[in-house]
């Protein structure tokens, strides 16, 4: 089969396609045919050797957990009536960029009948997430909601919850294409975080109220100009850090304006989770069309430009590669 190898941690250039050998389930397990693999910001820093989230791989090694496909093969105790089935799963246990993939049956979910495979991989680990993230933001209507990354996987699906929850939304992006994207979906203000004045802009637009609830997937200085705009007793909730800065509020400034920090990836990695209930909560909510992810897709064998392109943050919404 043919599959993306990483021999050597560095650029994206050092994703290799080629040919490795065919796989075949175990006790347990069963064999997809992959029709998606989704792609990870944090699988970009595991590819040019950067310590700071999972253990790196043992080289060489095949990235990727998230895969949407077709069972056409099972172990010797899988049932029978697994063969054939569209499935999705994040965790395949052998890599998922490539065009096979074994996983346990344990962390399968069939694919509902209204998703197609694209859809499915990208709520199965993003989707899931935002769900999560959401239950710890605890959003209602009384709020002025600020999205970071409101372009990204999670921060679209956080957009859309909000207008359907009736809160007031604003979507924060880089780039005029991912503003206008995020326009699109509804937000009551969408702006250019790139610009200098994009504080401004938003304190123009509402100035008769503060944002309430802070929902951050980039950190860095974006993030400590978007504490500025929080209200007395506000929310600051961190689910990712796509600029790589780091970023530690005042907590002087903090107590003065009663804001509480919640890094809701620390919370979701330390408190006990029920994470296939929730993994089934993401899927039902695109199956229903509530929660409707974007996907960017490249072909499998373009991988290293879906790297170089997602750490450029010059992508909208899911990426995911294609067999």
């Amino acid at each position: 089969m043919r599959a993306v190898v990483l021999h050597s941690f560095g650029p994206p250039e050092n994703l290799r396609y080629e040919e490795v050998p065919d796989l075949k389930p175990g006790p347990g397990e069963v064999r997809i045919a992959v029709r998606a693999a989704g792609v990870h910001l944090i699988e970009t820093a595991m590819r040019a050797g950067l310590a700071i989230g999972p253990p790196l791989p043992e080289l060489p090694a095949i990235f990727g957990g998230e895969v949407a496909g077709v069972v056409d093969a099972i172990g010797p105790d899988v049932d029978l009536s697994w063969l054939d089935a569209a499935v999705v799963t994040p965790r395949s246990t052998s890599g998922g960029y490539a065009e096979w993939a074994i996983a346990e049956l344990a962390a399968l979910h069939r694919i509902p009948d209204a998703l197609d495979h694209s859809t499915a991989v990208a709520m199965i680990v993003t989707g899931t997430t935002t769900v999560e993230v959401l239950d710890i933001a605890a959003l209602t209507s009384d709020d002025l909601v600020l999205v970071n990354s409101a372009a990204g996987g999670v921060g679209r699906l956080i957009v859309q919850h909000a207008r359907n929850i009736g809160a007031r939304v604003i979507g924060a992006a880089g780039g005029a294409a991912k503003v206008a994207a995020v326009d699109a979906l509804g937000a009551d203000l969408a702006v250019d975080y790139n610009e200098s004045d994009w504080t401004d802009q938003i304190r123009q637009a509402f100035c008769d109220r503060a944002v309430t609830v802070v929902l951050d997937g980039v950190m860095g200085e974006k993030g400590r100009a978007a504490v500025s705009l929080l209200a007395e007793g506000g929310r600051y909730v961190t689910y990712g850090n796509a600029s790589r800065e780091t970023f530690e509020p005042d907590p002087e400034k903090l107590r003065e304006q009663g804001i509480t920090v919640i890094d809701a990836l620390s919370i979701m990695l330390s408190q006990p989770r029920e994470v296939r209930g929730e993994e089934s909560r993401a899927l039902a909510a695109a199956a229903d069309g509530t929660m409707v992810p974007t996907v960017q897709t490249f072909p499998l064998d373009q991988a290293a430009k879906a790297h170089a392109a997602l750490e450029n943050r010059a992508t909208t919404g899911k990426v995911v590669l294609i067999p």
